[in-house]
């Protein structure tokens, strides 16, 4: 209705028209828009392909970087078959992309002593960063005290340490080893001899092989020691190796406390093969007339017995004996008895300190008969025997017979001992045997020059002696030369 009525007004307003400035305006910011529009839209006759090559930012397809991405690892292969290692040990392995990496890699590795061979028997270490991996656990290596010249053969044995984690893997091991008193400057060579000790669990085989130790009589305070000597004996089973050892032992006649204490001082017996060294050694041992009774002796006093190659120097020993001393068998298993060390003497130590005995005046049965006595004659260190001889020979004024009768006189220190015995003797007026005059404490003998006469069943008491002590009391005679008195390939691979 409005609407006509101003349709149809009489006085109709004629509109408002813009000034000539303003239209100016306007038309300039419609041309502006015109252009920008038209801009913008694209032009739909335009093909597709065309626009793309007008495009900057233009990426690859996947399929393309898949191509590239195998061309490249194809490159790295034929560079790691190029030194002996199979590619395909790290077909499942994320490798660098690029050769040079790669051989940056490489590079590093064989910095460390290791060689081409060596990295193909264990492919996985060129799976590990350098920086990421390698660095920081050299580096903490390096601070426990391990040697550069060592690592190559701690890597070798034990490669994966490389990719271990310091606080999960290596660290918990330095503590636990530190905790059975190994001291912070033996656990480096503790790992140097048995790298492997860093991949075992602390919970299993570790902690049963100590603790089975302790059991049967180890002594706490010298875990640490053990170990040391012998890390070995913490990747040994206790139900395959340990516990049957020891029980073995025990068969013989040997008892716990004794064992215990032989692998306090010597633990790399725990390391001879019970099935493949132990029991034919002690099979050889009774083959040579040695007797049941004596094997605890032999074994407590020559633990290395066990582990060496013993029937073929059994056979040797005894055909040497036989013919420098005239010993006969039977008498050979004696001398087993009573220094086990003889098995291991060489021929050279034995010729030369015969002609010693046969130089001082003893007819060669006499010999037989003293070594067969006192085996350690044939180790003795030879000046201490001279002097020992001379004393005798000058200043005591006795048979040579009673020498032969108490070969163990060379045993005894001439100055601590053999004068100071003479001389007190000598002014009392007693006349006695060599065997009463030595065989016997410091104490034992003060009480005995404390009376006036000698008792006759107190002498035959004393008339033979205990050759277990002296193989203790003769260690300090041993020739100083002592690593040629003995086989060069005795037991040097078992000593520390």
């Amino acid at each position: 209705m409005m609407k006509s009525l101003f349709l149809f007004s009489a006085h109709p307003k004629p509109p408002l028209l813009p000034s000539p400035n303003l239209r100016k305006l306007l038309c300039l910011r419609a041309s502006s828009s015109a252009s920008t529009s038209s801009r913008s839209r694209p032009d739909r006759r335009t093909p597709g392909p065309a626009r793309a090559r007008q495009s900057l930012y233009a990426r690859p397809s996947l399929l393309t970087m898949d191509r590239d991405r195998a061309a490249r690892r194809a490159d790295v292969d034929a560079y790691l078959a190029s030194l002996g290692v199979d590619p395909g040990e790290l077909s499942g392995l994320e490798l660098p992309a690029t050769v040079d990496v790669m051989r940056e890699r490489v590079d590093f590795l064989r910095s460390l002593g290791l060689t081409p061979s060596d990295l193909a028997a264990y492919p996985l270490a060129l799976g590990c960063s350098v920086r990421k991996n390698m660095v920081p656990v050299l580096d903490y290596l390096g601070k426990l005290g391990v040697r550069r010249d060592e690592l190559p053969h701690l890597l070798r044995r034990y490669p994966q340490v490389l990719h271990a984690s310091i606080v999960v893997d290596l660290a918990p091991v330095v503590s636990y080893l530190q905790g059975l008193d190994v001291r912070p400057g033996d656990v480096p060579r503790v790992l140097e001899r048995y790298p492997d000790l860093l991949g075992f669990k602390l919970e299993g085989t570790i902690s049963t092989s100590v603790a089975y130790l302790v059991a049967i009589g180890v002594a706490r305070r010298r875990v640490g020691g053990v170990i040391t000597r012998f890390p070995e004996l913490l990747g040994m089973r206790v139900g395959k190796i340990i516990k049957p050892f020891v029980e073995h032992l025990q068969g013989i006649g040997l008892h716990r406390l004794a064992i215990a204490k032989i692998i306090e001082d010597k633990p790399y017996v725990l390391g001879f093969g019970l099935e493949e060294t132990v029991k034919p050694n002690i099979d050889a041992l009774l083959e040579f007339n040695v007797r049941n009774e004596s094997l605890p002796s032999i074994i407590t006093n020559y633990p290395d017995v066990l582990g060496i190659d013993l029937k073929e120097k059994l056979a040797a020993q005894q055909s040497l004996f036989e013919s420098s001393i005239l010993i006969s068998h039977d008498d050979f298993g004696r001398v087993i008895e009573r220094m086990p060390q003889a098995i291991s003497l060489g021929r050279a130590a034995v010729l030369k300190h015969v002609n010693f005995l046969t130089g001082c005046g003893f007819l060669l049965s006499q010999v037989s008969k003293m070594v067969v006595a006192c085996p350690q004659l044939l180790a003795l260190n030879m000046d201490i025997m001279r002097m020992n001889f001379d004393y005798f020979k000058n200043e005591m004024d006795r048979d040579l017979e009673e020498l032969v009768e108490f070969p163990a006189f060379f045993t005894y220190g001439l100055e601590s001992t053999i004068r100071y015995r003479h001389e007190i003797v000598a002014k009392k007026g007693f006349t006695c045997s060599l065997a009463w005059l030595l065989n016997c404490s410091d104490a034992k003998f003060d009480e005995r020059m404390k009376y006036d006469t000698i008792g006759v069943e107190e002498m035959e008491d004393d008339n033979s002696f205990d050759t277990n002590r002296l193989a203790g009391r003769a260690q300090d005679g041993y020739d100083e030369d002592e690593d040629s008195d003995y086989d060069d390939d005795t037991d040097d691979e078992y000593m520390e």
